[in-house]
């Protein structure tokens, strides 16, 4: 990984602003990596490379799918777009041009969804983008990368120039705690373990991972041993880690800052499914649109804040398990 400076652990902070300090600091040793943007680069933090590296910096406006084309006929002359905006728009108001003219012809486009998942700082419901991972998984040739942390989102951000095709990278507005040291290894398609145990196997992304870290650790104050992988990758999946925790553990709780349908939950069902069954509890948001609000307020209604993590997978452990 290039020398860039990275936030300590326990910090809080924005992985938006770790995205837009990233650009800058690999902007030297990338130097055909250009960033196009929709007129939200003061939100995506876009605007931090546009006022370092101006000439390699477009702004397209509000036009979404016309950036994408745009980034599309820059990759054929041997760039690498950077496209931001918010993700909501980026995986659907865009989605058909992201398909044709990026994944079918394989280009070497990196889509940065900003805003994922439910923080999107009371701008609207509409703008809770809950639904982008199972778009972008589904989408061939496209690797979807979730960090978990802001030290990860910059190693994430370099990951991403370093793969050869389309990339899409989810970032979020809201502070999260850094857990990752600046010598963390992100691997292409390799999950994490942060603890080990055999009881039942909590696998979290993104932002979820830091809470569903503080519920491992209050478990393991009840008694229950939890094996905590964190997938930052949700294509290519881990399957050898998810199939290792099937056999240990028996039981596998996703959590994840997306619908239960189509994102890590689905993801992980699907392997669960076609390699190794074993029973699975989904954390994540029901099948409904999202609402205007105070973010941890939503989280704990729906079952998503660190206590409410803890007291269903420790209801989870305790079930019986069940025969056909």
């Amino acid at each position: 990984m290039s020398k860039m400076a990275f936030p300590t652990v326990g910090e809080a902070v924005m992985p938006r602003v770790s995205f837009g300090e990233a650009l800058v600091e690999l902007a030297d040793k990338y130097k055909d990596f250009v960033v196009f943007d929709a007129d939200v680069g003061a939100s995506t933090q876009t605007a931090r490379f546009r006022d370092t590296f101006p000439d390699r910096f477009y702004q397209a406006g509000i036009a979404e799918a016309n950036m994408v084309g745009m980034a599309a006929g820059m990759a054929t002359l041997g760039f690498t777009p950077v496209v931001s905006t918010f993700a909501v728009f980026l995986a659907k108001r865009s989605l058909d041009q992201i398909r044709v003219s990026i994944a079918y012809p394989n280009l070497n486009v990196k889509l940065n969804g900003a805003y994922g998942g439910l923080p999107t700082g009371k701008a609207g419901a509409t703008h809770s983008s809950v639904q982008d991972l199972a778009v972008m998984r589904a989408m061939p040739n496209m690797t979807v990368i979730v960090p978990g942390d802001p030290v990860e989102t910059k190693m994430a951000t370099e990951l991403a120039l370093e793969i050869d095709g389309p990339v899409y990278l989810r970032t979020v507005r809201c502070e999260v705690p850094v857990i990752f040291p600046d010598n963390h290894l992100l691997e292409y398609g390799k999950a994490v373990v942060l603890r080990e145990g055999r009881d039942v196997a909590l696998i979290s992304t993104g932002m979820m991972t830091p809470k569903a870290a503080q519920a491992a650790d209050l478990l393991a104050t009840r008694g229950i041993k939890i094996r905590h992988i964190h997938l930052p990758f949700i294509k290519p999946l881990d399957k050898e880690a998810i199939c290792g925790a099937a056999s240990d553990c028996g039981r596998i709780v996703t959590v994840e800052n997306h619908s239960v349908i189509g994102g890590l939950g689905g993801a992980v069902s699907e392997a669960l499914t076609d390699f190794c069954p074993c029973r699975l509890l989904r954390i994540g948001f029901p099948d409904i649109f999202m609402e205007s609000g105070d973010n941890e307020a939503i989280f704990t209604r729906l079952g998503m804040n660190v206590a409410e993590i803890t007291a269903r997978v420790e209801g989870f452990s305790r079930e019986e398990r069940r025969t056909p």
